[in-house]
């Protein structure tokens, strides 16, 4: 991935996020606050601006400033946890002109966690993310990646949450989907779209 890579795929998880926010939105009320659509597609959105009539060649610092970019945006759970991602990858991949894409999205995991402090199997982002990254790593295509991650997401009913306004439902949270999870899908489904035209 370079910069131009990158700056190409923030703009299609902007239009991908705008397309889907009703749906994001639809899964968080009924765990949250109904916002996440709105974060998302706002979010994103000003990280693609941010970077879209940019210069820099270095993928570690353009990340880093649509990390930036995010934040000040959204200054949400979510969209700091995104922020956070975005940002740790700015950071793990400075002076790179090309990267990897499995290590791209592996310091955007890392810095999420880092971020929100959750493990994998508490229901959280995390759970739809770890299982692609371990993809892309383990040299899967995108849209093999993109597949998982959406069967990930699914996977999340069932599992108790430990976070968030779903972890006061207790037992009664197995019954239902993540709605970070599904924004991890989201990304990964965005990701192959935007390999695939390519």
């Amino acid at each position: 991935m370079n910069a131009a890579e990158l700056k190409g795929l923030l703009a299609a998880w902007a239009a991908l996020m705008n397309e889907k926010k009703e749906w994001l939105i639809e899964l968080d009320s009924v765990v949250g606050d109904s916002d996440l659509g709105l974060t998302m597609s706002d979010g994103f959105a000003a990280a693609a601006e941010a970077v879209s009539a940019s210069d820099v060649t270095d993928v570690g610092k353009l990340a880093y400033q649509a990390g930036k970019a995010m934040a000040t945006a959204v200054p949400s759970t979510m969209g700091t946890l995104m922020a956070s991602g975005l940002m740790n990858a700015g950071k793990q991949l400075k002076g790179q002109e090309e990267a990897a894409d499995a290590d791209f999205f592996e310091a955007w995991y890392d810095g999420v966690q880092n971020r929100g402090k959750a493990q994998p199997g508490e229901k959280t982002f995390l759970d739809g993310m770890l299982p692609a990254v371990q993809a892309l790593k383990a040299g899967k295509t995108p849209e093999e990646t993109a597949e998982i991650a959406w069967s990930a997401f699914e996977g999340t009913k069932g599992m108790l949450a430990k976070h968030g306004r779903m972890a006061i439902r207790g037992e009664a949270s197995r019954e239902l989907l993540d709605p970070g999870a599904a924004v991890a899908a989201l990304l990964m489904k965005g990701y192959a779209e935007y390999r695939g035209k390519q």
